[in-house]
């Protein structure tokens, strides 16, 4: 046979098949397998599961139903759940924080408003049981000074001033190693605690604005008076009080003057008494007068022998005011025990108060009658 292209016939290899025919060959063997016609054709999850997860012959219309239902079911619990735990925290938020435009307190300013008054009202039982013997009930003054000025408690009186008093004792106060005032600081040597001490300022620095109860110390109850009505009281200080624009401020080193919140008041003048002006006695003995009212006579000089009998107390006078509580006579003030003469007066018909400066007190209040 020609091997000349130009015959039209192709060489063959050995075994007899052209190179033609054994590429087709090959390329249809690559090719994937024919099934032989009539068999079913078999597929295959992509991802392989348990036969009885794909198992379905027992499904009914009714069954495939209460899926659905199920199913919608625990959606719907579900957003019910995450709508309640909003809701919660939503509610919680305003609760710590406090409503919008002041509707309601925030909850760390409620419990810190309830935690003063109960300081309040403990520190009025301690100051009632410990420190209102010296210095008034009300703060009025007595063996010690006053406590209830408006002036000393804007700015002399302050919580860190009242501290170290109470921690040191009265030697704070313009350095006195000689005052009365004790220690009450547990530690320092006195009966209080830190949580008393805490108190008692709260109590000396309450607004009079406020209405507090008296509770009793070991029931912690409120105390009722003899109509069956809750004893109450009010604190000193005056949010809207304002000094004087002239008024100097209180010094840190100050005694202080048991009528520092009224009048000044003025010396008796020197004048002396005739042989017609009347003359009354006063004795002044374990901080209170001998006598409670008084008698003179009217638009006439008149005097008042005193006598003053209390050592270490701080001194006694005789003052004189009118029913307004204005100072009209001021006499000097004996700081040790001695005796002297008050020249007062004249004085139209009418009632007076005579009073001691230094311990304004019940005990040390009277009333002048003229007539």
């Amino acid at each position: 046979m020609s091997d000349d292209p130009s015959s039209g016939v192709r060489p063959v290899g050995d075994s007899g098949v052209s190179q033609e025919g054994r590429g087709a060959d090959e390329g249809r063997s690559r090719l994937p397998a024919r099934r032989p016609a009539g068999r079913a054709s078999v597929t295959r999850d992509r991802f392989t599961a348990p036969p009885a997860t794909h198992n379905t012959s027992g499904l009914t219309s009714a069954r495939a139903a209460q899926i659905v239902r199920q199913s919608g079911s625990a959606r719907w619990i579900a957003f019910l759940g995450v709508s309640i735990v909003s809701l919660f925290l939503i509610l919680y938020y305003f609760y710590e924080t406090g409503l919008p435009f002041g509707i309601s307190q925030p909850r760390l300013d409620a419990q810190a408003t309830a935690q003063q008054v109960t300081a309040v009202e403990q520190g009025y039982n301690l100051f009632q049981a410990n420190c209102a013997r010296c210095h008034g009930p009300n703060g009025e003054g007595g063996v010690g000074p006053v406590l209830n000025d408006q002036a000393k408690l804007l700015g002399h009186l302050t919580p860190a001033y009242i501290k170290n008093v109470l921690t040191v004792g009265g030697r704070y106060v313009c350095g006195d190693p000689n005052s009365l005032m004790p220690v009450w600081a547990d530690t320092n040597g006195g009966p209080l605690n830190y949580v008393q001490i805490q108190a008692l300022i709260a109590y000396l620095r309450a607004p009079n604005t406020e209405t507090y109860e008296v509770r009793d110390p070991s029931l912690n109850e409120p105390v009722l008076d003899a109509n069956g009505k809750v004893k109450t009281f009010k604190g000193w200080s005056d949010p809207n009080y304002k000094p004087d624009p002239s008024a100097t401020p209180v010094p840190n080193c100050w005694r202080g003057d048991a009528g520092a919140s009224g009048a000044p008041g003025s010396p008796a003048p020197a004048q002396s008494l005739g042989p017609d002006d009347p003359k009354v006695t006063l004795t002044a003995h374990n901080v209170a007068y001998d006598k409670k009212d008084l008698e003179v006579t009217a638009n006439k000089l008149f005097g008042v022998d005193f006598q003053q009998q209390d050592a270490g107390v701080g001194g006694h006078n005789v003052e004189i005011r009118d029913s307004s509580g204005k100072t009209l006579f001021k006499g000097n003030v004996l700081s040790d025990p001695g005796e002297t003469t008050y020249v007062f007066g004249p004085l139209p018909a009418g009632t007076y108060t005579f009073i001691c400066s230094v311990h304004p007190i019940p005990s040390m209040t009277g009333t002048l009658t003229v007539k």
